[in-house]
């Protein structure tokens, strides 16, 4: 009797990809993580990891429309999953960067830049959730997310003025 492989199907900033599950040669553990996955196997290094506990937000996606840490999800729970990091957000034409991005390099909402990707994202999934926030449901959108350079008041003004970019 033959053994049906397992695989799982995740669409990453617009491409499908199928990963086989196992201990073969180019396949992915049973036990990675969407970030480990999204680092190692899709060489998206954009994503983060930090605390690989789900506390400091550094690895944080969009999955399925909203922010999560994806140190804390494996990659076998996202059979279907809709998922966009940060190299998704660039203009792939023209390079050109989008609202989100553009307003943190405008305001310098950045100094190591490590936590830089994490943030952008939970403001990406603020953003298209409610693309008129007030700066206290900014905080709270951003709340998951640790920065120890403390660039958080660049940020506030960095994410309102996307938001005003996208009226």
């Amino acid at each position: 009797m033959s053994k049906t492989k397992t695989t799982v199907t995740i669409t990453v900033n617009g491409d499908v990809y199928r990963l086989g599950v196992g201990n073969s040669a180019g396949d992915i553990s049973p036990a990675d993580t969407l970030a480990e996955t999204l680092r190692e196997r899709l060489l998206l290094t954009g994503t983060k990891i930090s605390c690989d506990d789900g506390a400091c937000g550094c690895c944080t996606v969009i999955l399925n429309g909203k922010a999560v840490p994806s140190c804390t999800i494996l990659t076998v729970e996202c059979d279907g999953a809709d998922i966009q990091t940060i190299e998704g957000f660039q203009n792939p034409r023209t390079g050109e960067l989008d609202e989100v991005q553009q307003a943190f390099v405008d305001h310098s909402a950045f100094q190591c830049g490590y936590c830089t990707p994490g943030i952008i994202m939970a403001s990406e999934a603020l953003l298209q959730e409610n693309p008129h926030p007030d700066e206290e449901e900014i905080k709270e959108a951003l709340a998951g997310n640790y920065c120890r350079c403390i660039s958080h008041y660049q940020v506030l003004e960095a994410v309102k003025q996307a938001a005003e970019r996208r009226k």
